[in-house]
């Protein structure tokens, strides 16, 4: 029998199942954005500004769409990126997700906010692990998450900037998503009304975070447990220092990820980072910063004939974005809410299927382009503008 998944034609049908199958509160924890979500929508329609410039009488029999990036080798270019408590939309979380990464070649990246452990993600599924890493202010507790993620054997760290505290994300405030949850007539039957959610929910680990679990920092389950640990997260007092220390603490390649300007772009190369990840957090923290791919060139131009890597992440939701992002100099792209989506609908199969349309429309892209290797993409496959950005320059 064909499952939902297979019926998807895009990952605009994903969203439409996660939405079905999830209650709003859910929903909208994972969909929204922060403020006014300006930013969470410039991210999905800055891309459509970016268009093509395809070469013809190309011979694409063949395409090469294998890249390295820090250190490891994707058969797509294309990572699961961090994202939080994943058992909130499917009992499977992590598991499943890390499962479809490696099914499909390519990296699953762990958050700190996870709901199982490295340790556990390794022993159900093996392949390429990176870990997201925040710099709290219990630096202890940091030194253990980073040893956990090490011993588990995390190729990479990925250091999230962009938190010194935390975005001010009003659909959650207005669903009571809060830490911890405020429940209301509303969203009792709304949950009531998705019982199938509620009872794969009750099958898992519920409201748990994986990655600390073990460390006795806070109690294993619970919303006041996570509550309590919250306090740990937020570090305003966070600067340049901590990656450096963080760099010595885990003795690997590490990214920062939440860069914005070519400035930060040149100070964390300096400091010896393998890579940045252009992110905006997908518009959850600074309501108002620009999109990702708006920002992408001046962040590789800052860094061009440096030996650290370009990534991004926010508002992919087609191939052809994918492309439109190696094309501006990125090495890969890092998707979060889109395995979120089919996780939520369709457990593992919903997330292999979302990396397997992507790959599909990636290669449909490339044929079409003219361009037989994800390596050769420049800004030459490009358009010189953006039509609807008042013809801002691309290269």
């Amino acid at each position: 029998m064909p499952r939902t998944s297979d019926r998807w034609t895009n990952l605009h049908d994903a969203r439409a199942a996660a939405r079905a199958a999830l209650p709003r509160m859910v929903f909208d924890f994972v969909d929204g954005g922060a403020g006014d979500e300006v930013s969470a929508r410039a991210n999905l329609s800055a891309y459509a500004d970016v268009r093509f410039a395809p070469r013809v009488l190309v011979d694409v029999s063949e395409l090469r769409l294998e890249t390295t990036v820090l250190g490891t080798p994707l058969s797509v270019p294309v990572v699961l990126g961090p994202t939080g408590m994943p058992a909130l939309v499917h009992p499977s979380a992590e598991l499943g997700a890390a499962a479809a990464a490696y099914e499909h070649g390519t990296a699953f990246t762990m958050s700190t906010t996870s709901s199982f452990s490295a340790a556990e993600v390794v022993k159900h599924a093996d392949g390429p692990l990176w870990f997201q890493l925040y710099a709290w202010k219990d630096r202890a507790l940091t030194a253990e998450v980073i040893a956990q993620a090490r011993e588990a054997g995390a190729r990479a760290l990925l250091f999230t900037v962009d938190t010194p505290t935390a975005g001010i994300r009003e659909r959650d405030l207005r669903n009571g998503m809060t830490v911890p949850p405020k429940v209301n007539m509303r969203n009792a039957l709304d949950v009531a009304g998705h019982l199938g959610w509620a009872w794969r929910f009750r099958q898992g680990p519920g409201i748990r975070l994986g990655t600390i679990s073990g460390l006795g920092a806070v109690p294993k389950t619970g919303a006041l447990g996570v509550a309590g640990w919250f306090g740990h997260l937020f570090n305003r007092n966070q600067t340049w220092d901590d990656l450096e220390w963080i760099q010595e603490q885990w003795g690997g390649p590490v990214a920062v990820k939440g860069v914005m300007t070519p400035a930060d772009a040149r100070r964390a190369h300096e400091l010896g980072a393998a890579a940045v990840v252009v992110s905006n957090h997908g518009g959850r923290q600074l309501d108002g910063v620009q999109a990702t791919v708006e920002a992408l060139p001046g962040v590789v131009d800052a860094l061009a004939g440096t030996s650290t890597e370009v990534l991004i992440d926010g508002g992919v939701r087609r191939g052809a974005d994918v492309v439109k992002a190696l094309a501006l100099g990125a090495r890969a792209v890092l998707i979060g809410r889109p395995w979120l989506y089919g996780l939520a609908a369709d457990g593992r199969h919903g997330v292999s299927a979302v990396l397997r349309l992507l790959t599909g429309e990636i290669r449909n892209t490339l044929e079409l382009l003219g361009c037989a290797d994800v390596a050769d993409l420049d800004r030459s496959f490009l358009a010189r503008t953006c039509p609807h950005r008042g013809g801002g320059d691309l290269g």
